[in-house]
């Protein structure tokens, strides 16, 4: 998996340290179908004020509905997504899009609840207010989205599914 990352990081051309490739998360959130639902991160940084990340996702791949709560009494995480490459479907709260062109994986209707779509495509971007829930999805050839955001505490998101492991 992380191979492929590499490549469709060096297909939109963005260049990786030999540590940085070393590093590269994979998350598939205990779930064991990587393809479907999951996402691999490459952290440039994250400390106690911001993070900067790039979110690698492979065709249709989709990252599950979640939020980033407030944690010790400081808001939960704001985040930017700014595409770089491919397409990414965004659902957030809002009013519900009336045919999404996102696919909710087969069986997870219920834990894909908000259907407001906003389509990045490269240059494009988005901020995600702190506390919100939001899915994404890249489109037929992958997407690569940076995200830049107030501190990350992935332990802390709260998703939809119960039966993500985070």
């Amino acid at each position: 998996m992380v191979l492929q990352t590499i490549e469709i990081l060096d297909q939109a051309g963005i260049v990786l340290t030999d540590p940085e490739k070393e590093n590269v998360e994979i998350a598939e959130f205990g779930l064991g179908h990587l393809h479907v639902e999951g996402l691999q991160l490459v952290t440039y940084v994250n400390n106690d004020r911001y993070c900067a990340k790039d979110l690698v996702l492979f065709p249709k791949q989709t990252c599950p509905e979640h939020l980033h709560p407030p944690v010790n009494g400081e808001p939960g995480k704001k985040e930017t997504f700014r595409c770089r490459w491919g397409t990414v479907y965004l659902y957030v709260e809002g009013e519900h899009t009336s045919e999404i062109q996102g696919k909710i994986p087969k069986g997870k209707e219920e834990y894909y609840t908000v259907k407001h779509e906003i389509i990045l495509n490269p240059g494009e971007q988005y901020t995600i207010p702190t506390n919100t829930k939001h899915w994404f999805q890249a489109g037929e050839k992958g997407a690569i989205v940076s995200e830049f955001s107030s501190t990350s505490r992935d332990e802390a998101d709260v998703f939809t599914d119960p039966n993500i492991i985070r």
